[in-house]
């Protein structure tokens, strides 16, 4: 019988525009770090669809968007984000992810207005505010954590948030 969980309800956060952009944004990360855990081998980087897209590769890609949106690290292919190695664990690549949502937040929580520019690999170019950055993450986290949802349910028959 698949595994069905209660979804977890939206996180309460503070009344600030920030605390509840960040609050957001935490729980699309960690809706994406459970997706991952508890899938064995080979399904967590089993495709499930044409496309090639699987569970470990989102993940991969997510911690990428994050140090290329908050922290200025350039990325020179993107299609290439989306695989994650042989070598590469469930457990090395969450505490990837978790170390650089760390960092991220750090970023995040120095900026005091979020109209000023978010870091970007390239000086000089139109970087966005951070509060379009902070939205377009939420975005791109809801986007794949959604994608990982299917992912899961196919995988192993988990559903929820």
């Amino acid at each position: 019988m698949p595994q069905r969980r209660r979804d977890s309800p939206p996180p309460r956060t503070g009344l600030a525009e920030k605390e509840v952009l960040v609050g957001f944004l935490d729980y699309l990360r960690g809706c994406v770090v459970g997706k991952v855990q508890g899938v064995p081998e080979p399904a967590v980087r089993t495709p499930g669809v044409p496309s090639g897209t699987n569970l470990l590769g989102l993940l991969k890609h997510l911690t990428h968007v994050e140090r290329y949106t908050f922290l200025g690290e350039p990325v020179s292919d993107w299609p290439a984000t989306f695989h994650a190695t042989a070598d590469e664990t469930v457990d090395e690549l969450v505490d990837t992810y978790r170390g650089v949502i760390s960092r991220a937040n750090d970023v995040i929580a120095a900026c005091t207005d979020l109209e000023s520019r978010a870091p970007r690999p390239a000086k000089g170019k139109d970087a966005p505010s951070m509060r379009w950055a902070l939205v377009h993450m939420i975005e791109e986290t809801g986007r794949h954590a959604g994608h990982m949802d299917i992912l899961r349910e196919q995988a192993d028959g988990a559903t929820g948030r």
